[in-house]
């Protein structure tokens, strides 16, 4: 049907002659070009066609208003014409998932997948995206937007919380960070010991590496090799790191209890507003100490402290002045605690040595490495730092550390010997971190009284 003057084809208009009856009717002369069309507001034609699917018309209540007459003279107006929708745009783009595997390069990649190399040397020039582009790890996913052989976009994740999106612009690529919102949630954990540390906290369902980092935090006070005993027992405050509804991973003990051989030993984690990050005693003294009692992951004890002890090569009585810490080689050795590098090198029996000055009085000494880590003679250390790899050079016989510790030249033996205190939480900050802990061990508390609640009723 075509409406004449206008010069405009119609597709399935309904024409409509509102009675006194309020139906809507489909004029009986249809083929005439005087017809009568009754003006319809858009929300009107709506309810009264719910459905348009080119079938019979449908009667609907309308309010009564005068038909208006329209004559084939006269224009139809635009919002009397149903326009059918338009077909949707050829899509002309696909997307590609780039896997990384071993051995893989991005310039692989893209010749593998038929990618534009021009496309990748050009996203490689952008300052903010190259470093990023050329540190690839197998297993690492890529997505990218292509058409035909020329790249689109590339998007890669570089951090949990963080998206490298490069696109194409009139000029070439550009490169941006999107942010990815991270969820921290505080959990409450508690476990007894059975059999080992691990075990129960495999059997509390802890991450082994909150584990480890629990007894990092009480390593001064406690010996996890030798003074651990059954039904200890330990609860933890410690954040976790979600995103989108996946645990991504585990961050800081933010307070825990470790209850051994009746002995409690309590914590809680405070930064001061100087940035300062430590964990503290409900006194406000530092659990770490200022050097650790042994400086190297070992496996056993291979030799004590012992001043009358026969060499194991020597066949002689020769004091035995440190710790021989069993480990397999290549395994790091770190500072005990924060100095200046006196000594780096070979040193007679000891091997390869390094000797720490720590203040005035004190010095440790770790022998019989296989190679040494890069600080140098004259360099400071900060506690934990890795000064060297275990070994077996000079006279040993077998992988090992050799640790001594010394206070005004004297040996004294590391594992007994009073090591001095870390720093306290500043003067001028301890009415906050009082106030910030006092939180902490109410939800410490809280948690514990619900753990034995637990327990009871089961």
């Amino acid at each position: 049907m075509f409406a004449v003057g206008a010069g405009i084809p119609i597709v399935g208009v309904v024409l409509l002659l509102v009675g006194e009856t309020n139906e809507a009717l489909v004029p009986a002369d249809a083929a005439s070009t005087d017809v009568a069309l009754q003006a319809i507001q858009a929300p009107q034609l709506a309810t009264m066609l719910p459905s348009f699917s080119g079938g019979a018309a449908r009667s609907a209540p309308v309010p009564t208003v005068p038909p208006t007459a329209i004559t084939a003279d006269e224009p139809i107006s635009a919002s009397a014409i149903i326009e059918p929708e338009s077909a949707p745009e050829p899509v002309d783009f696909d997307l590609l998932e780039l896997v990384v595997n071993r051995g893989d390069s991005l310039d692989a990649l893209f010749r593998r997948n038929g990618l534009r190399i021009a496309d990748l040397a050009s996203m490689l020039e952008l300052e903010d995206a190259a470093e990023h582009l050329r540190k690839l790890m197998p297993g690492d996913q890529l997505q990218v937007t292509r058409r035909g052989d020329q790249v689109l976009s590339l998007q890669r994740e570089i951090r949990d919380d963080a998206i490298l999106a490069i696109t194409r612009n009139d000029t070439g690529y550009e490169a941006r960070e999107i942010e990815r919102e991270i969820e921290i949630r505080i959990v409450g954990r508690h476990g007894v010991i059975k059999s080992s540390l691990f075990e129960a906290g495999m059997a509390a369902e802890i991450p082994d590496a909150v584990i480890m980092g629990m007894a990092g935090i009480f390593q001064w006070d406690i010996d996890f090799i030798q003074d651990v005993r059954v039904d200890d027992r330990f609860t933890l405050l410690y954040e976790e790191r979600w995103r989108e509804g996946e645990m991504l991973g585990t961050r800081s003990i933010l307070a825990a209890e470790f209850v051994n051989r009746g002995t409690i030993h309590r914590v809680a984690r405070y930064t001061d507003p100087n940035g300062g990050s430590d964990h503290y005693t409900p006194d406000g003294r530092s659990v770490r100490k200022a050097f650790v009692r042994a400086p190297v992951e070992f496996t056993r004890i291979s030799g004590s402290f012992n001043p009358n002890r026969r060499h194991p090569i020597l066949n002689t009585i020769r004091a035995h002045r440190g710790v021989d810490y069993a480990a397999p080689t290549g395994t790091p050795i770190i500072a005990a605690g924060a100095g200046k590098i006196s000594h780096r090198g070979p040193n007679g029996g000891y091997g390869n040595a390094v000797i720490i000055q720590h203040g005035d009085n004190i010095t440790t000494l770790y022998a019989h490495m296989s190679r040494f880590a890069k600080p140098k003679r004259g360099d400071r250390v900060k506690q934990g730092d890795v000064i060297g790899y275990v070994g077996q050079t000079g006279l040993a016989t077998g992988p090992h550390l050799h640790y001594e510790y010394r206070v005004n030249g004297v040996h004294r033996n590391p594992r007994t010997v009073e090591l001095p205190a870390a720093e306290p939480v500043p003067a001028q900050f301890r009415n906050e971190f009082d106030n910030t802990a006092a939180v902490l061990w109410r939800q410490l508390d809280a948690f514990q009284s619900a753990w034995v609640a637990r327990v009871a009723n089961n």
